[in-house]
């Protein structure tokens, strides 16, 4: 008796929510059918071929049990059937079906749902924040927001230089480099892209010369390496803080085409940061900022076969205080190690097919990405040099429907950075197209098109580098 009581109890929930939502009208036959049976026979009606278990499933939600007819135990015989079988389902009335929204409407719904959450901050408490938590607080901030802090006080416009906050930025992670991209249209400033909000910023960098033309050869701690189109001068720069600095005049001369590359003295540009200039007769020097001169170490070793054939479309990799740069006669790659003053180098054969080729770094691993081209296609690949036998491995390639677009077509590709995040320039006479590519989740991702400040005309990339935003650093 306790059981049919319960069994009661719970039916007559059922009903009362089958009179809150009534069938709908074309079922009225199926309910009086229903209805005329015995307990125990409607859920025999119910097995219907499996073809028509949807309309018979929805029915059954509708149909009212009468408790009084029958046993407890046809009825505790007949639930428990039904929840085998899986057709009986336990308070589901229909819904109608969702209607679309306007896109105001999601707009407004989501404004006002952030209205109601937000709470106005207390002054009487937040007067007592403790400053050193404050700076630790605005240096994990996404790195844009450091363009609009700076207008907002002196205080916090002078923020930047104290070592308190260098040392809070310190700790922070590095983890998506950016990129400073030169553009043809105009080679006197630049355009710098922030991968992780799909962003363009035009910073105008008035301490560079105006009248000459100075592109980015290099880059390290967040600080980028300027040269001159002549090759006469280098200029070290950190694009977010506007510092600026004229490195001393070279001690050699070369007028010739040369390969640079930058490294840390230590881990952050507190201790200093090096230089290195190369060219292909093994002529080079090495700049120091601690000491803030040129030096000649010594002369390139027999071993290093001249001339060096430097690949000059390959940006140098850094790589622990040591730098690699490419090479084609013999195919390969030379280093040289800040630290040591040591020169080595590697014969590495390239792979077939290859074009526009460029070395690249993620995690300590050298990698190399190119156009791999045969009869009319084209394709973008990546390699990873195997240290043990010093071949080049394919790891991954530019997905097949983005080729398609390259077909028939004499695409060039420079690479604008190589510093694990890789970003891709890829033109012909009908296209020019900017790509990313990340060779630690190997995501191939679309580059926003690059436009005038406050205008719609497009600019076309012509050269850049990568560099870690460090808002702090200074040359």
């Amino acid at each position: 008796m306790e059981g049919l009581a319960m069994l009661r109890q719970l039916i007559g929930q059922l009903q009362e929510l089958v009179g809150s939502h009534p069938p709908p009208p074309h079922y009225q036959h199926h309910l009086q059918l229903q209805l005329q049976l015995p307990p125990l026979l409607r859920h025999r009606h119910s097995q219907q071929p499996q073809q028509d278990h949807h309309h018979h499933h929805h029915l059954l939600r509708w149909c009212p049990i009468n408790v009084d007819e029958g046993s407890a135990d046809d009825y505790y015989s007949f639930m428990m059937a039904a929840g085998k079988s899986g057709s009986y389902k336990m308070m589901e009335p229909c819904k109608p079906p969702p209607t679309k929204r306007s896109r105001k409407e999601r707009t407004r719904g989501k404004s006002s749902e952030t209205t109601n959450t937000t709470e106005p901050m207390e002054q009487n408490i937040w007067k007592d924040f403790p400053e050193d938590l404050y700076e630790a607080v605005i240096a994990r901030l996404p790195i844009a927001t450091y363009f609009r802090f700076r207008t907002v006080c002196r205080k916090w416009n002078s923020l930047l230089d104290t070592e308190s906050f260098s040392q809070h930025c310190a700790e922070v992670p590095q983890t998506t480099p950016w990129f400073y991209t030169i553009t043809h249209e105009n080679v006197n400033s630049g355009a710098m892209y922030d991968p992780s909000l799909k962003k363009w910023h035009h910073p105008t960098l008035s301490s560079l010369p105006t009248k000459l033309i100075v592109l980015p050869v290099a880059s390290a701690g967040g600080l980028v390496c300027f040269l001159d189109i002549g090759n006469r001068n280098f200029y070290v720069c950190n694009p977010l803080n506007q510092s600026f600095k004229e490195l001393p005049a070279r001690s050699v001369k070369v007028w010739s085409r040369i390969a640079v590359g930058m490294t840390l003295n230590r881990s952050s540009t507190s201790g200093g940061y090096k230089i290195l200039w190369v060219v292909c007769d093994g002529e080079y020097e090495v700049y120091d900022s601690v000491t803030n001169s040129w030096t000649r170490p010594g002369i390139m070793p027999s071993g290093v076969k001249l001339p060096l054939s430097l690949n000059f479309r390959s940006q140098a990799v850094s790589i622990d205080g040591t730098l690699y740069f490419m090479r084609s006669d013999p195919e390969g790659i030379v280093s040289y190690d800040m630290a040591t003053g040591i020169w080595k180098q590697f014969i590495i054969p390239t792979p077939l097919h290859l074009t526009d080729h460029t070395l690249a770094e993620c995690g300590g691993r050298i990698m190399l990405v190119g156009l791999l081209s045969k009869n009319a296609a084209t394709c973008v690949c990546i390699w990873e040099l195997q240290k043990m036998t010093l071949l080049w491995k394919e790891v991954d390639r530019m997905p097949n429907i983005w080729c398609l677009e390259f077909y028939g077509k004499h695409v060039r590709m420079t690479c604008l950075g190589n510093k694990g995040l890789l970003m891709l320039s890829l033109r012909s006479r009908q296209m020019n197209r900017l790509v990313t590519y990340n060779v630690s989740s190997r995501e191939w991702l679309k580059v926003p098109v690059c436009v005038v400040p406050h205008g719609r005309k497009r600019q076309w990339i012509a050269c850049g580098t990568a560099f870690y935003p460090t808002p702090t650093a200074v040359p």
